[in-house]
C-alpha cells in the first residue's frame, strides 16, 4: 500500500508514467470511466475548501466510484476530540482511498502511519500541498511540452504558500530551472529554500517589482496573499494588493510566457487577463481532475501507468 504525502514520493520516472497517464485519459475519458466501479473515496477536510476537495471528487466520480466524507471540521468528530489516528482507522472501514486536508503540518502522515487504505495529503498547512503540484507540473508540462530548461517567477505569498515551497522542491529535480522570486520583504521565501537553492548550484533572485523581470520569464506563478495564514489582520491589509497582475503589466511579457495561478484568486489577477491566452489558470484546474484521476488509479493499483 502506498501514500502521497509530498510530491518527492514519487521518483521522476513515476511522475513521467502519471503523467503520461493523466494525458490518455484528456484524450479519452470514456476509456476511464468504469475504472473505479466499486470504489470509494473519503474526502477528510478538515479546513475549508472548494477547488480541492470538488476536484478530487470529480476525479472519483469520473472513474466511476462514489464519494463521502465531510467538508469542515465541524462536521466531523473532531469536535468531539477524536484524533485524527482514530478518524483515519473509522475511514479505512468505509472506504477504499482517502485525501485528507488538515490546517496542522505533518497530520496526513500521522493519518498514514494508522491507515489501512491509501492516504493523498490534500494540502496540511502551511506545509505541502503535493497534488496541486502534480497539477502545476501536468500543466507546465502538458503546455510546454517539457519540465525544465525554463525561468519560472513565482510572485506574492512565498512564506506561507504551500503551492510555493511544494513547486519548487519539486523542481528541483528537472534539469536547467532558474527562479526568480517576486515578493514584498516580509512575504519573502523562506531562508531554508534559499540556502537549499545555494548548496545546489541553483540560480535564483529575489527581486520586489514583477515589472522588472517580466520579460524574463518563460513562466510566471502568481498566488494570492492568503488572510487566513496571517496573525495580524494590519499586516494582511497592507500587503493583499501588493500585486496585480493587469494587461499592462502583461505587455512586456513574451508571447509564450504561461500564467499559472493555483486559485483562489482573489484580486492579485484582474479579470482582463482572463482572455489573454497566456493566463492558463482555469485550463490548470481541469489537469487537476486528470491528475488527481491518474493518482487515484495508480495508488488503487487499477491502472498500470506503463500500459
Amino acid at each position: 500500500m502506498r501514500h502521497l504525502m509530498n510530491p518527492l514520493d514519487f521518483s521522476v520516472e513515476e511522475l513521467e508514467q502519471l503523467f503520461d497517464l493523466a494525458n490518455r485519459i484528456e484524450a479519452d475519458p470514456a476509456r476511464y470511466a468504469h475504472a473505479c466501479e466499486g470504489k470509494k473515496l473519503a474526502t477528510c477536510f478538515y479546513e475549508p475548501s472548494t477547488r480541492t476537495r470538488l476536484s478530487f471528487e470529480a476525479a472519483m466520480l469520473n472513474l466511476g466510484g462514489q464519494v463521502l466524507g465531510f467538508s469542515d471540521a465541524a462536521s466531523s468528530s473532531a469536535t468531539k476530540g477524536e484524533s485524527v489516528s482514530d478518524t483515519i482507522r473509522i475511514i479505512s472501514c468505509y472506504a477504499d482511498i482517502c485525501a485528507m486536508r488538515h490546517p496542522k503540518e505533518g497530520a496526513p502522515m500521522v493519518a498514514a502511519g494508522r491507515s489501512g487504505i491509501p492516504v493523498i495529503n490534500a494540502g496540511d498547512g502551511g506545509h505541502q500541498h503535493p497534488t496541486q503540484t502534480l497539477t502545476d507540473l501536468l500543466t507546465i508540462r502538458s503546455l510546454k511540452g517539457k519540465l525544465g530548461g525554463f525561468t519560472i517567477g513565482l510572485c506574492g505569498d512565498l512564506k506561507f504558500g504551500r503551492t510555493v515551497h511544494s513547486l519548487i522542491n519539486a523542481l528541483l529535480r528537472y534539469p536547467d530551472i532558474r527562479f526568480i522570486f517576486i515578493s514584498p520583504p516580509e512575504l519573502k521565501v523562506p531562508d531554508y529554500i534559499t540556502d537549499m537553492l545555494t548548496e545546489q548550484h541553483i540560480a535564483y533572485e529575489e527581486v520586489i517589482r514583477l515589472e522588472d523581470r517580466m520579460s524574463e520569464l518563460d513562466l510566471l506563478y502568481m498566488t494570492r496573499v492568503q488572510k487566513e495564514r496571517f496573525f495580524n489582520e494590519e499586516d494582511y491589509v497592507r500587503l493583499k494588493d501588493f500585486y496585480i497582475l493587469d494587461k499592462e503589466k502583461l505587455s512586456a511579457a513574451r508571447e509564450d510566457m504561461l500564467v499559472l495561478h493555483p486559485l483562489p484568486r482573489v484580486n492579485e489577477i484582474s479579470v482582463e487577463v482572463d482572455d489573454d491566452p497566456r493566463a492558463v489558470y482555469f485550463k490548470q484546474a481541469q489537469y487537476g481532475v486528470y491528475v488527481r484521476m491518474a493518482l487515484i488509479l495508480t495508488l488503487l493499483e487499477l491502472a498500470n501507468p506503463t500500459d
